[in-house]
């Protein structure tokens, strides 16, 4: 079978350009408006710059529109990049995990999307993107992944039927947007704008005496405030409805499906066997009004704006989101009733050095010594910390699990299988064997790698830990 080396769609090259122009779219906006009239140096060799640096750009993304190419086999995707200097990546689809696709408002006016494959490692071969393709090339690439990992299901010709789990409603979605407190938002933001446009323009004297104004006429005062209330409100509902309405959480037999967007549209699949832990996290307004946000960590897994991609619903009510994690992964049972640690623990706990006191202490010291009364305050958090993490930290072992619940302000449950453990570490220095307790880690594999610690454990539990671990071993 003869495979061609395919480009992107040519709507790459707009995608790009947009996508340009919205980074560099605050220095056009400082050179070109804000400094319209000035004829300082670092303006105008600033602009000769930015206009440099856009053309080349724009040249960039003409050339890798035109000399980065893709092949699809049965067996690999061919990566081929560079002008001058010609790279070439090949990855098997046996080493792909997960995939997601992604759809901007860019992509919609095209009817275009974008398409991301994960493969569980780290570095530069950790991902391989499609960012600019047809719908129905996307169809096309997938199915290339369906046929090397469901076999089964290609000799019977009969594509697994979808089970829709959870559908976020507009009740879900304005107990997002309060949860989440991003109506919040708009006071500093609005400090942020006064503070930038003083940079630039005398609006002190004018601020100052539309503020005495409406300390004078407190009415206006109130309304003002209930009015931006409202919008934030508003403002808020909005963001979260763009950001999680039609969030769909589905799976068939082998894979987990995500998703969500409103105009930007992301989706996400993982087969279930792939995924390594489960992570529960509540904060405080999150176990006020019982709910909970699940992630699925795998090695594909990334921190920071995408872990959001792999999370279940982040605003789902506790029981309703145990039931469907049941149904979904039935070997990763959450468990209510753990084990709690003895008191002693929270003495040893209290008995570890604070190291931030020490640093406060001798940094005001040093340079404000009038502000050494900080330290105080710095040494009453570390001791309230310490008391809640105690109070909130439990384990449990059953089967083949482990889960460890830990946190006061932010809860965490993370539950995990012996098999997805990569590595188990079992501590104690002289303090701890005075106390008869240890410290486990264990890490997954994610990336970057998941690690768990564990403060406290008894030393008999540890190494009873450590002999469950071992027996994986020599199992294998």
């Amino acid at each position: 079978m003869t495979h061609f080396a395919k480009r992107y769609h040519p709507a790459y090259i707009i995608v790009e350009i947009v996508s340009t122009a919205k980074g560099q779219f605050g220095f056009y906006i400082l050179l070109f408006l804000l400094k319209a009239n000035s004829t300082a140096g670092w303006v105008i060799w600033g602009r000769y710059a930015l206009l440099a640096a856009t053309a080349v750009s724009v040249l960039s993304i003409f050339a890798k529109w035109l000399f980065n190419r893709y092949e699809l086999s049965n067996e690999t995707i061919l990566f081929r990049e560079g002008m001058f200097v010609k790279k070439q990546k090949t990855v098997s689809w046996d080493r792909i995990h997960s995939h997601r696709s992604n759809t901007t408002f860019i992509h919609r006016w095209f009817g275009l999307t974008s398409l991301t494959m994960e493969t569980g490692t780290s570095g530069e071969n950790a991902q391989f993107e499609f960012p600019v393709i047809t719908q129905g090339e996307k169809v096309r690439i997938l199915s290339y992944l369906e046929q090397k990992q469901n076999r089964d299901e290609s000799k019977d010709g009969i594509k697994p039927e979808r089970t829709v789990h959870f559908q976020a409603t507009r009740k879900d979605l304005i107990k997002a947007s309060f949860t989440s407190l991003s109506f919040l938002a708009i006071f500093p933001l609005l400090s942020a704008i006064y503070f930038n446009l003083a940079d630039f323009f005398s609006i002190e004297e004018s601020a100052e005496s539309a503020w005495h104004y409406l300390l004078d006429h407190v009415w206006i005062l109130i309304v003002l405030f209930l009015a931006a209330m409202i919008l934030s409100i508003f403002i808020a509902f909005v963001k979260t409805y763009m950001k999680y309405g039609n969030y769909v959480i589905s799976d068939d037999q082998e894979r987990i499906y995500i998703d969500k967007g409103i105009g930007n549209e992301v989706s996400y699949s993982i087969s279930k066997n792939k995924v390594q832990a489960v992570r529960v996290e509540q904060s405080i307004v999150k176990r006020m009004l019982g709910l909970v946000s699940i992630k699925l960590i795998s090695a594909g897994s990334f921190e920071g704006e995408k872990e959001e991609i792999s999370s279940l619903y982040p605003f789902m009510p506790k029981r309703e989101a145990y039931d469907m994690l049941h149904t979904i992964l039935p070997h990763y049972p959450i468990k209510e009733e753990m084990e709690r640690f003895p008191l002693k623990v929270l003495w040893l706990k209290l008995f570890q050095p604070y190291y931030l006191t020490i640093a406060a202490v001798v940094g005001l010291w040093i340079f404000k010594r009038e502000w050494i009364w900080i330290a105080g305050i710095a040494f009453g958090v570390s001791i309230l910390l310490r008391i809640l993490d105690y109070w909130f930290t439990s384990y449990t072992r059953h089967n083949q699990t482990v889960q460890i619940r830990k946190g006061g302000w932010l809860n965490e449950t993370f539950i995990t299988h012996r098999d997805r453990i990569q590595q188990v570490t079992v501590k104690h220095d002289w303090l701890d064997r005075k106390f008869g307790v240890a410290t486990i880690m264990f890490s997954n594999r994610a990336n970057p790698s998941h690690e768990s610690l564990l403060f406290g454990v008894s030393k008999e539990e540890a190494g009873i830990f450590y002999e469950w671990y071992h027996k994986k071993s020599v199992s294998n």
